[in-house]
């Protein structure tokens, strides 16, 4: 019986974890380039009562096996990088990865994060940065007299210039991508880092070698299905449910165990 107390415990447990993913990821709905998180779940180990082959009371082989599970435990919540609807901003600086890829931001202590959300900002010098002042590698400078940017779906980045008839070309942007972007570690603030789990980052140019395009003037918004999350609360609710009750049941097991008199 204190076996059942502690498996539906952990069945408890499980579903309280899968509630905060799924909270976390109705709370990022609106944001630009999230990606769901998906709890995975494994079951524990097996106390093996009978096993198959063993003698019965008739001294003959069995091919019955009785083993007792105790329950389950939480082993990852990957990241699901589908591809998120794009929207129309009509803001230049706004861009928007159509495929595979990812953008590389300096961090201040000088190492790479990467990340699909777009929204570029102009610093004070005139460098594409993050909303929180980070610099996008590799690092552009728009000069002051520019009047208009285009930023074309390989990367390619000119601008025109007041007085110029022809834009100048100032670089081309670059993405990363990896062969398991599910590995990369999460940062917050739409960052990303390379663990061993991701694999090292593959440099490349956009529309080329299975990198995506970039689309300016657009964002990619978060791949949440609200519809889906809400099925699943409701899944992991009624699981939450169960398991307790479950544990009700061992309980009044036990006192009616408990009760018994000679």
């Amino acid at each position: 019986m204190i076996r059942a107390l502690r498996t539906a415990a952990t069945g408890m447990y499980a579903q309280e974890l899968q509630v905060d993913a799924i909270s976390h990821n109705l709370a990022n709905v609106n944001t630009t380039g999230y990606k769901r998180s998906k709890m995975e779940f494994q079951d524990l180990l097996y106390h093996t009562m009978t096993s198959v082959g063993a003698e019965n009371a008739r001294s003959s082989a069995t091919n019955a096996v009785i083993q007792v599970g105790h329950g389950t435990k939480p082993v990852a919540n990957p990241k699901q990088f589908t591809q998120g609807d794009v929207q129309s901003t009509d803001n230049p600086l706004d861009l928007a990865i159509d495929g595979d890829g990812f953008f590389q931001i300096q961090l201040a202590d000088g190492t790479l994060a990467f990340t699909r959300d777009g929204t570029i900002k102009l610093s004070a010098d005139g460098q594409f940065v993050t909303s929180d002042g980070l610099v996008l590698e590799p690092s552009l400078t728009i000069p002051q007299e520019t009047e208009y940017i285009h930023i074309s779906t390989d990367g390619v980045v000119s601008v025109g210039l007041t007085g110029e008839t022809e834009p100048e070309i100032l670089g081309q942007l670059q993405l990363v991508k990896f062969v398991n972007p599910a590995g990369l570690k999460n940062l917050g603030r739409n960052l990303y880092v390379q663990t061993v789990g991701s694999g090292e980052p593959q440099f490349g140019t956009p529309e080329e070698e299975g990198f995506g395009r970039i689309i300016q003037g657009y964002l990619e918004l978060s791949n949440v299905n609200v519809v889906e999350e809400m099925i699943n609360l409701i899944v992991a609710q009624r699981a939450y449910e169960i398991n307790s009750r479950a544990i009700r049941t061992a309980d009044e097991m036990l006192s009616t165990a408990n009760g018994l008199q000679r």
